[in-house]
């Protein structure tokens, strides 16, 4: 029997064209854009001073340098490495990427590196760093971009801290049960909002505090370390936390770097307790301004106020002087989990700390909450090495959380200084940039005493990365 078609017609399916397929290619290559990451890396002179600051390390006759090691490791945890034993993305490649270690040698080189060593390492970024800022200000007009928050751009430099839990499958040393449950570490994390570079981060056990100021002071003094002194000195610098930031050691510490020539203010969160809830019930209705949202426009059924003068009498004693406690009201959204104060009237409380002197409230609160991008770098970051530590040894693992700063950086770099004026790859995240930029197959032609990288001509994304290379090749070089 046989069935007739109803409704629609059959669809003829559209047949590819037939391959016959050899292996007797020459010249070609994979993974050509991440060349440009180690360009890049020469050229800012991070090869160099991680060389000189690890000179210690290296071996007499030994093939590999340990500063081009870690450079080449780095690279392809940018490329997406997830294991040190990936490395062979580049290995595979001497044509393209020249003599590269093997992974056993990596391994033995992040076994070296103990605590004197990371400081080294964190001294030769700091220095390449400088280079960058000042090649970045003539090639793309300023040192570092401006942050933003409500429209509006905020002068001087935005950093950002966050703790992140990043869950370990196998046993590992001093991973912990974490306070969601998991089982792994628990980093502080820093990142610069004005170039999304990865300033400093701390790696602990799982167990390790959230709101714990000593090591908060720890990551803020590494991360103000990176900064070259004529944008550390002289430039205001905000602070951004969540709540767990929001202790008055750390607060202080913060005031304190006012005695450094630091112009410091900051922005954490605040929490909402029943001191806090008296005071909003004491708010008048005429209080309450409307907010704004990440453009600078009104945002329907969310209001900002000033709660500090309602609060009780001491309240701020041992915190800087100065600080302001705002409150935000909103309504939640379907599904929210509200206390019982906020079931009462049916909205959704949140409050935030700062030492800002002046600035119409809802701003304040908009660029507070602007700290939400710091949860976008963490991500990119665990799609960049961090979401997968390789050794059961802490140490081996506190040195690769270095080199993922490394990645990270590099891919910034390359974003604000070679591809600023292209706006879809200066803001891509890693997968899309892989894809797009550093995946990319091309032709190596030796000829005229040259090497040459053909791309092809039809991709998409030829001709900005072609002119990244060529923009990466004519970075102004530091007079030695």
């Amino acid at each position: 029997m046989i069935t007739a078609w109803k409704g629609t017609f059959q669809v003829k399916a559209t047949a590819r064209s037939s391959l016959v397929v050899s292996a007797d290619g020459r010249g070609v290559v994979s993974h050509a854009g991440s060349r440009l990451l180690a360009e890049l890396a020469d050229r800012a002179t991070l090869t160099g001073e991680l060389s000189r600051g690890l000179a210690g390390l290296a071996r007499a006759r030994a093939v590999h340098d340990p500063g081009r090691v870690l450079v080449d490791l780095a690279v392809a945890v940018a490329d997406g490495a997830q294991c040190i034993s990936d490395i062979a993305v580049l290995a595979d490649q001497p044509g393209l990427f020249g003599a590269v270690a093997s992974d056993s040698t990596v391994w033995r080189l992040l076994d070296q590196l103990d605590t004197p060593q990371l400081a080294a390492m964190a001294a030769a970024r700091a220095a390449a760093r400088e280079v960058v800022w000042a090649q970045r200000a003539e090639v793309a007009g300023a040192a570092v971009p401006a942050a933003g928050a409500a429209g509006q751009l905020l002068a001087g430099l935005v950093l950002d801290l966050d703790a992140s839990i990043v869950v370990c499958h196998s046993e590992k040393e001093s991973a912990a049960a974490t306070f969601k449950s998991t089982f792994g570490y628990h980093p502080i994390l820093a990142f610069c909002d004005n170039s999304g570079e990865f300033l400093a981060g701390l790696l602990r056990p799982g167990n390790a505090g959230a709101n714990t100021a000593a090591d908060h002071i720890t990551v803020l003094d590494q991360a103000l370390a990176q900064i070259p002194d004529a944008h550390r000195h002289g430039v205001p610098v905000l602070i951004r936390a969540d709540g767990a930031g929001c202790s008055k050691a750390f607060l202080a510490h913060i005031r304190s770097l006012r005695d450094q020539a630091v112009a410091t203010e900051f922005t954490v969160g605040w929490a909402v307790t029943g001191r806090e809830r008296d005071a909003i019930d004491k708010l008048p209705d005429t209080a309450w301004t409307d907010a704004i949202d990440a453009e600078g426009r009104p945002r329907d059924g969310a209001h900002v106020a000033e709660l500090t003068g309602l609060l009780p009498a001491g309240t701020l004693a041992d915190y800087p002087p100065g600080t302001r406690i705002l409150v935000r009201r909103e309504r939640p959204h379907p599904g929210a989990q509200l206390d019982a104060f906020e079931e009462r009237d049916g909205w959704r409380y949140q409050c935030l700390a700062t030492d800002t002197p002046a600035g119409q409230l809802a701003f304040l609160d908009a660029r507070h909450r602007a700290h939400a991008r710091v949860e976008d770098r963490i991500r990119c970051a665990k799609d960049t090495g961090l979401g997968r530590f390789p050794s059961r040894t802490f140490a081996i693992n506190a040195a690769w959380l270095t080199t993922v700063m490394l990645a990270v950086d590099l891919l910034a770099w390359t974003q604000t200084m070679l591809l600023h004026d292209q706006p879809a790859l200066a803001r891509a995240e890693p997968k899309t940039l892989r894809y797009r930029l550093l995946h990319v197959a091309a032709r190596l032609v030796r000829g005229g005493r040259r090497l040459r990288l053909r791309l092809d001509a039809n991709w998409p994304w030829a001709a900005q990365l072609a002119a990244a290379f060529s923009r990466c090749a004519a970075l102004p070089q530091p007079a030695r």
